[in-house]
């Protein structure tokens, strides 16, 4: 990928989780770049948004000029991991949104911020994925959105016991409410990477003249 056999994430370092999902993909054999200006998006094979504060990262990804080329970039297909508020950036509806706040879409769906109440509601509890073997994961929620409506070009693909859904993926982009980082856990990541993959292999070879 990208002239590597690692794959080359970016991690949107603007706030929020980066050092959690940084080492989880390090984990797993990737070069992680952190990004926070346009020139660093240069080369990467996929893109984690990771959980923070939505309207903060907005605001912040518009100072430093990285937002439009990040809604490009992933109208173009770029692989995408979005979590928690990584989730929210990704959709193309925000229900609750502050004044003014924007996002880069992507995802068919209508997410509600904070669905899951304040910082002091966090829990821990396990999720089905649909399409990952073994046990359920085990995952934080933390201020966490809910998806309230999927279009026709999205699916779910994780819901709680009482019917929220909590996962959703479309082309290459997936978006998860919770926090797997945080947990130990990596099978989420190493989806994603598998998406990362196939990308790879459909992209044009260039040949030698």
């Amino acid at each position: 990928m990208a002239g590597s056999s690692a794959p080359r994430i970016g991690v949107l370092a603007l706030q929020g989780d980066v050092r959690e999902h940084s080492a989880v993909l390090r984990e797993l054999g990737c070069e992680v770049v952190e990004i926070r200006l346009p020139a660093h998006l240069d080369g990467i094979d996929g893109l984690v948004i990771p959980g923070g504060e939505s309207s903060v990262m907005d605001k912040l990804s518009r100072i430093f000029g990285v937002a439009q080329p990040l809604r490009e970039a992933i109208a173009a297909g770029l692989p995408v991991l979005g979590t928690c508020a990584g989730l929210i950036m990704v959709a193309h509806h925000i229900e609750d949104a502050i004044a003014g706040q924007e996002n880069f879409g992507g995802l068919d769906v209508t997410v509600r911020r904070n669905a899951f109440g304040a910082q002091v509601d966090s829990f821990e509890t396990s999720v089905t994925v649909a399409g990952m073997s073994g046990p359920a994961l085990e995952v934080a929620f933390i201020r966490a959105p809910e998806v309230t409506a999927v279009g026709p070009g999205a699916r779910v693909i994780a819901s709680l016991a009482d019917g929220r859904v909590v996962g959703v993926a479309e082309g290459n982009i997936i978006g998860v409410a919770f926090h797997p980082e945080i947990t130990g856990e990596d099978r989420i990541h190493r989806m994603f990477l598998n998406v990362v993959a196939q990308r790879s292999l459909q992209r044009p070879v260039a040949l030698d003249a």
